[in-house]
């Protein structure tokens, strides 16, 4: 059944793909909230759609004052029928890093934990929502969480966490009678600002097709999107691989 998308809170908005669909979704009359931690990048989208549509958030999620954040713009937009989670940093890291490691972690994870655990904890107090009227949770996760790549160790482990994390708020939801539907979106390469613009990247998509493809799939109310075909026949052949064949394979430097 597809789903009417009124209203949306977009975590992680001032650039890449949450800022795309926040585009995409605010020309089609979308009321939106925005949250990043980029204030002026989220200004400049409220004065382009104007406030009475647009309701904009600082916020980073790695700090605990993220959550209280995300109830102000719960608040200002009132029960939206979507929260996206679009933050995420990831870089290939051979020399393993520690600070962009933890970073990628803190982010990814701990980041998702805290805006998604809130929103459903308000989604349970919230009389607007029902059987009839189910909020949704979408999160950006990626092709990467399929399999651990030893490009980026961080990168590829905390998106296969978040992929993990969705399928236990399903069963957590369904068993505590909470009216959510999850989405999980896993794209491949994309150009936004976390690739090197120097390097090549087989099948890189546009922010503008990779956000058409997220906006679909949430409508459509599908439980995992992969875009495109090509990556879904890649990943369904990266599951069929041994762990012992694939940590002795060696993957391209990007």
């Amino acid at each position: 059944m597809k789903q009417e998308i009124r209203s949306i809170v977009i975590v992680g908005a001032t650039s890449g793909i949450g800022r795309e669909v926040a585009e995409q979704l605010a020309e089609r009359g979308v009321r939106l909230g925005i949250a990043g931690r980029r204030v002026e990048l989220l200004e400049e989208l409220r004065a382009k759609y104007g406030p009475e549509r647009v309701a904009i958030a600082q916020m980073d999620v790695t700090e605990p004052s993220a959550a209280e954040a995300l109830d102000r713009l719960l608040e200002e937009v009132g029960a939206p029928d979507v929260l996206l989670f679009a933050s995420g940093v990831g870089k290939q890291n051979p020399e393993l890093e520690e600070v962009r490691e933890l970073t990628t972690v803190r982010t990814n994870c701990e980041g998702m934990v805290r805006t998604v655990d809130r929103f459903i904890n308000y989604v349970k107090r919230e009389s607007a929502y029902n059987d009839k009227h189910r909020a949704h949770v979408a999160v950006i996760t990626s092709v990467a969480g399929t399999m651990g790549m030893g490009q980026a160790p961080a990168y590829s482990a905390s998106k296969s966490m978040q992929s993990a994390y969705i399928v236990a708020l399903a069963q957590h939801v369904r068993m505590q009678r909470i009216p959510v539907t999850f989405t999980d979106i896993r794209p491949g390469f994309v150009a936004t600002e976390l690739l090197n613009p120097a390097k090549h990247y087989p099948m890189l998509m546009s922010k503008a097709a990779a956000a058409r493809h997220i906006i679909r799939g949430i409508e459509r109310r599908r439980r995992i999107v992969i875009f495109d075909w090509r990556f879904r026949c890649i990943v369904a052949l990266w599951r069929l691989i041994p762990r012992w064949l694939w940590e002795r394979i060696t993957i391209v430097k990007n």
